[in-house]
């Protein structure tokens, strides 16, 4: 079952636009550097998270959850002229290096790192969002969304990450963390304010589009 799974990864990628340079990088350096490699968006989805970039367009975007900078860059490719992309992540000693990948980009001066925890942090950001993209604590998710839907205009996309939750959702006796994944999509499917569906891409990707 899993090679086959990475089978079909495989033809995934091999029939979508490939990486760049800087984005292979960062794909390889977070596997040499990291811990949890796995948390990485990687190829195939960052492909979907610049396609729906690039459909909206973003004049302000804010992504929660910046790790290595992966999913950053790629929706970065989506931005409308002079946009800028928010990004929060709580880890500064993975600082440095994330801010040199920004850097290295066609985006440096179009993405504002902010290291701080991301409840606090929002407030602070001025502006309605047009793409909002939420891949962080999985406990907070729901907090994440109830403290900006209000921010994202008509139209403008929300994006939760891991929502499926290795497969976990369907369990007839999940544990608690599996619970909260559970919670939070009940209560996205049943959010009247919001399009919703769910790509089974990798862990998940929940797909939200204000009304």
């Amino acid at each position: 079952m899993f090679e086959e799974s990475e089978r079909f990864n495989a033809y995934l990628e091999d029939t979508t636009d490939g990486e760049n340079a800087l984005l292979k990088k960062v794909n390889r350096e977070t596997y040499l550097r990291e811990t949890m490699p796995h948390m990485l968006s990687g190829h195939y989805q960052g492909r979907v998270l610049s396609m729906l970039s690039k459909m909206v367009q973003p004049s302000l975007a804010l992504e929660i959850g910046t790790f290595t900078g992966y999913a950053t860059l790629c929706l970065a490719e989506g931005l409308a002229e002079g946009g800028v992309l928010h990004t929060i992540d709580i880890n500064e000693e993975q600082q440095e290096r994330v801010q040199g990948y920004f850097d290295e980009s066609g985006f440096g001066d179009q993405i504002v790192y902010h290291i701080a925890d991301a409840a606090d942090e929002i407030a602070r950001i001025e502006g309605v969002f047009d793409l909002v993209f939420i891949d962080a604590d999985k406990k907070r998710n729901l907090y994440y969304f109830n403290a900006l839907i209000d921010r994202v205009r008509s139209g403008g996309i929300i994006l939760v990450d891991n929502v499926l939750w290795k497969g976990k959702v369907l369990d007839e006796q999940p544990d608690n963390q599996t619970k909260q994944v559970i919670e939070l999509n009940q209560t996205l499917a049943s959010d009247e304010r919001v399009e919703k569906l769910i790509l089974p891409i990798r862990d998940g990707l929940f797909v939200l589009r204000k009304k």
